[in-house]
């Protein structure tokens, strides 16, 4: 039921991992990437609820509940990953990132409810675990992608402002693998239709999306406003990596930023010579953050098996795993400023753990206080407490926050640090006994 997360994590790695160097390739500089990057949250404020509504209120004997929508953002995903590498302006792959993140999250979120729907509260700490393991190995895998098909002879296009080949080859591979997973869950998991059909249908034509909307906010229990303060920290200090790590380590780790075309005379044939070795060190130099960011996914898989194993047989305090693994992810994006290219590495592996937690422990949390019949609207709901800290990060946020600290890139690192620590004492707000552990 979890494996095609595989797939919906490809997309969110290369897009994470390798959105800012396809903007930086197109001639975007460092500060303008926060704003580019704000289709992304965008969508999923206004995706996620709709498609957790409409998802709620599905149901057809061959397709299931939650399925159909898992197929739709399958193709429409797939399709933007393949052109999103080919963007022919700055402007273009703006606009297509727009269209696949509101692809992957038509897919993620009823994949969150699926795992609600189908265990019991007592099995969901290791349903989302579960998830996470396989999240954990999709990021590993498509995070080395490019250098991976680049070490097959697929080398470097020359061209300034040209993606090269190889990226363009890595997300062709990652909108395959993304349907092909999708598609095994579809055909490999059956869904449970609704215990009483009749009242189902009856309760769904009386009512609407607005009408829903408006009576889950007010419903909203006090434990998902809680984790949402946590939520808030969290994703605002993963956004500021996804957005600002390569322009940042690329910089202050590898001393190879990338070349702004404009600041030189490309008439010039030594001005334009210069310009094609910087890009080809800052291609090198932006591959390997890439590789060094695959780390997050190879040790949030490693931390994710240890409690698919635990949590199988032992029941858990949820609230102090999320605390100390959002505190060592804090110390992981501190540390970077300190970083080298052979001890970046490590830096990953501790916002791995905290990353293996983010995207299991919340929802383990919350899965038990919300109203069963709701769970896509709810956690639809909840990816707002997500998407609104990436907007307000987008908008400003990054670039006025991390200028307090200094004014070269890599401080954006450290304002994601000073974050994640203060999600980690958030956690300590969650004091709901039913969220905290699992129970029968």
């Amino acid at each position: 039921m979890s494996f095609g997360f595989l797939g919906i994590q490809f997309g969110f790695a290369l897009q994470g991992g390798f959105m800012s160097r396809i903007f930086q390739t197109l001639g975007a500089e460092p500060d303008d990437i926060p704003l580019l990057w704000i289709a992304a949250p965008l969508t999923g404020l206004i995706v996620q609820p709709i498609i957790g509504y409409l998802s709620d209120n599905t149901w057809h004997p061959r397709f299931g509940r939650r399925k159909p929508y898992f197929l739709i953002g399958a193709i429409l995903s797939s399709l933007a990953l393949f052109f999103v590498p080919n963007s022919p302006s700055l402007w273009v792959a703006a606009g297509l990132l727009w269209v696949l993140d509101a692809s992957i999250n038509i897919s993620m979120e009823p994949f969150r409810a699926l795992v609600a729907d189908k265990l019991p509260n007592n099995q969901r700490s290791y349903g989302f675990v579960m998830q996470t393991l396989i999240i954990g190995i999709g990021t590993w895998v498509a995070s080395n992608l490019p250098w991976m098909v680049n070490k097959l002879g697929f080398s470097d296009d020359e061209t300034t402002g040209i993606v090269p080949m190889y990226v363009k080859i890595a997300f062709a591979i990652g909108a395959m693998v993304f349907l092909i997973s999708i598609l095994y869950t579809i055909f490999t998991t059956k869904e449970y239709p609704p215990e009483d059909l009749e009242a189902f249908r009856n309760n769904k034509k009386e009512t609407n999306f607005f009408k829903d909307f408006y009576t889950s906010c007010i419903e909203m229990p006090s434990t998902m406003l809680k984790l949402g303060i946590v939520q808030f920290f969290s994703w605002f200090a993963f956004f500021t990596m996804w957005s600002m790590a390569t322009p940042a380590l690329t910089d202050h780790v590898y001393h190879s930023p990338a070349p702004i075309a404009s600041n030189y005379n490309l008439k010039d044939a030594k001005q334009e010579e210069l310009v094609k070795a910087l890009d080809k060190k800052y291609n090198l130099a932006a591959d390997k953050v890439g590789s060094s960011m695959g780390m997050y996914g190879l040790s949030s898989m490693a931390f994710a098996l240890l409690l698919t194993f635990y949590t199988a047989r032992f029941k858990i305090n949820r609230r102090n795993i999320h605390l100390g693994s959002l505190f060592l992810g804090g110390v992981g994006f501190l540390m970077m400023f300190y970083a080298t290219p052979s001890s970046l590495k490590y830096c990953f592996i501790l916002i791995g753990i905290s990353w293996g937690s983010i995207l299991s422990m919340p929802y383990a949390m919350l899965s038990g206080s919300v109203n069963p019949a709701k769970m896509g609207m709810m956690m639809g709901l909840f990816n707002m407490f997500i998407v609104i800290p990436q907007i307000m990060a987008a908008l400003g946020g990054i670039n006025i926050l991390y200028k307090l600290f200094g004014q070269e890139t890599i401080y954006s690192m450290t304002l994601a640090g000073v974050s994640m620590l203060l999600g980690s004492i958030s956690t300590l707000l969650i004091t709901d006994k039913q969220a905290i552990t699992d129970h029968a």
